[in-house]
Formats: structure tokens, sequence, C-alpha cells
């Protein structure tokens, strides 16, 4: 199918809409509608967040603000296909239809079970024109998390690491704050608030008792935090458990350091064992059933390696300060020595940019990239 130059300019505008959901929706999809008739718009909308009206509710009941019958014969912009199933909402397809709405272009199919093609052909059904495709990769690109759970059936992972430039992330003793600017700090906290969840080892608990809560940036809500503790060492006292909500999440089954935990406000959780460490793609399945789009990492180089290792791992953000930090310092990734450049392990950089003083690269290893 062809699009017109129109066709995007309106599509743009929808996904710029849909954006303003970036911290908010989970663990809904980010998605936004732009009603245009006669070459003019109507009516806009985006999802807020979950249990409110969808994308295309609000751009109806804003076009029906001038007159209840603004939307009839109108042309529906909206970022990812409208649902056909009854949840908190009602379904965005027949809100549409009842509202005569006269074509519907959407940028990507919904991958969710309970949608998946339905929705455009009940708008089909109904009489109604409709078009799938316009600007997909962008509109994929604005929730890879939920795509990544309704698809694989587990979530984005990124991983983000502060490093010198010559690769490291902390002293021998430990010693890393801070080695980045507090411009990045500051970049790397709104990573924190579009994420679900944000995740760390036991190590890197005892080590530096992060709070991994969001900070310094406007965020209506926190993502849930979570610790991979194998044999259950996250101290009660720690700041990751400080508020409640925190999952922790092991092999363990020493029921009396799980009851300390669990009257420190934490939720435990046993995994399946592998080898004595927590089945890493078990925990993958378990984030995404408990709803999590987006799970950002940062944890210690040994966490991140086995992870990596796992195929897990699909994003990597690295902030690169202008410091030099020497051989002894502790590297990026806990990775096994390599006998050959055949088994090196590649990435695609996908952007890089100036973050204060300081450098984002953004990477994924390619493996990732071909399973999406």
């Amino acid at each position: 199918m062809s699009w017109s130059f129109a066709d995007h300019a309106f599509m743009a505008h929808a996904l710029r809409l849909a954006e303003r959901g970036l911290y908010t929706t989970t663990p809904n999809p980010r998605v936004g509608c732009v009603l245009v008739k006669d070459g003019r718009i109507v009516g806009t909308g985006w999802h807020r967040q979950a249990g409110e009206a969808h994308a295309e509710v609000n751009a109806l009941v804003a076009a029906a603000k001038q007159s209840e019958s603004t939307a009839r014969g109108a042309t529906a912009y909206v970022t990812l296909e409208p649902c056909s199933h009854q949840g908190r909402t009602g379904p965005c397809a027949e809100a549409l239809i009842a509202a005569g709405i006269e074509r519907v272009i959407a940028a990507v199919g919904d991958p969710n079970p309970l949608v998946a093609g339905d929705g455009m052909a009940q708008l089909e059904r109904a009489g109604i024109a409709t078009g799938v495709g316009l600007m997909a990769a962008e509109a994929r690109e604005l929730n890879i998390g939920f795509f990544s759970r309704m698809e694989r059936g587990r979530p984005w992972i990124r991983t983000k690491i502060a490093a010198s430039l010559d690769g490291k992330t902390a002293l021998l003793n430990g010693e890393s704050q801070w080695i980045t600017s507090e411009d990045a700090r500051r970049d790397a906290h709104r990573l924190r608030a579009r994420s679900c969840a944000m995740l760390t080892g036991a190590g890197t608990v005892l080590a530096d008792d992060p709070q991994l809560s969001v900070r310094g940036v406007q965020s209506s809500r926190q993502p849930i935090r979570v610790v991979v503790d194998s044999r259950l060492e996250t101290p009660p006292a720690a700041r990751v458990l400080e508020g409640g909500g925190t999952l922790v999440l092991t092999v363990s089954d020493d029921a009396t350091k799980a009851w300390r935990l669990r009257e420190a406000g934490a939720e435990v959780v046993r995994l399946p064992d592998d080898n004595g460490k927590i089945a890493l793609a078990s925990m993958a399945q378990e984030l995404a059933r408990r709803g999590f789009n987006e799970v950002t990492v940062e944890t210690g180089a040994k966490l991140n390696a086995s992870l990596l290792r796992a195929g897990l791992i699909d994003e990597i953000v690295i902030y690169q300060a202008p410091v030099l930090l020497g051989d002894a310092a502790q590297g990026l990734f806990a990775l096994p020595q390599l006998s050959t450049l055949a088994h090196k392990i590649e990435l695609e950089i996908r952007d890089t940019r100036r973050i204060g003083k300081d450098l984002r690269i953004t990477a994924r290893p390619k493996a990732a990239i071909t399973a999406t």
C-alpha cells in the first residue's frame, strides 16, 4: 500500500502523541491517535495510563467537543491496531465504528493474542477502509518492550553501564561513585522512569547499596525493583527494599532469610535452579508474567555477563566519561577469554550522543536484532 505525504505527517503526529505516555502507560503500550476530516485534524488523543481511556476514545471525545458528528466520515491514524476485546476499558474498534469513522490507518498490528488482527477485521466487517504498516518501524520501537513481551514471552532487557573511556566501571577496590557526570546520571534516571522494573544483583546491593529509584526527573510512578539473589544475601536494611514492593528472586530454601526479607517489605520468589544459580530464562518469563515490558539492569560485570551469554540482553546503554581508570580496574562484562575473534560478540550501534561532558552509546547485540 502506498502512503501520501499527508498520511506520513498525520501518523508522525500520532507517534508524537503516543510518546507522551512514555513513562506512564505500563503495562499497556504507548498509543496515539489523530482524527482527520477534509484534510483537517478534528481530534487527537493518547493513552495516558492503564485503566484510563485508550487513545482512540480520547481522540473521539476531543472531536465530540466540537460537534457530536465531527468524527463521522473522518480518518483515524492510530499507532497501534485498535483493540477488539473488553479489558479495563471497552473495545476501541467498536467505538470507532459507532462514531462513524470512514477509514482507519494503523502503524502496526497489535501483537496481543487477544487482538492480533481482529481489531482491523472487525473494522473491515463494518465497512471501514483499513490499512496497516505506515511508519511501522517507528511504532514498534516506541513499544519495543510490549512487542517483546507479547511475541517472545519476556521483557525487553537493557543494561545501563557507567564507564571510563578505557571501558572500566569501578576501581579494583570497588569504588565507582562517580565516574560519569551529573548530566549523565540524570539522563540515566530517564531510562529508569520509562522502565517497568529495575534489576540488579545481590553483589551490587552488598557493594553499593543502591536505591534504584527514579530521582531528579519528573515521574508519576516508580519502577518495581528486582534483586537477583540466589543465596538470599540481601540485607533486610538494604536501601533497595525501602518503601516495600521489591521483588527478590532466589533459588534458596532458607526460610529464615526469606522471612526477614518479607518482614522488610520484599516479595521473595523461588525460581528454577541452574547449578546453584537462578535459571535466567525462567527469570525473564517470570518478569513477563508480571506484565513488565521494559527492564533496565544496573549491576556488576558478572551478572551482566551472565545475562549477555544467556541471550537476554537486548540493548546496552553505556555512559562513557572522558577519564581513564587503568588496566586493573573492573570491566563491563566478566566474559571468558576468547581464543579467536570468530567468537566475538557483535553489536550494532544504534545511537551516539553527547550528554554533558560524557558520551552515551546505545548498542544492540546482533542476535537480539535478529530475534526482533
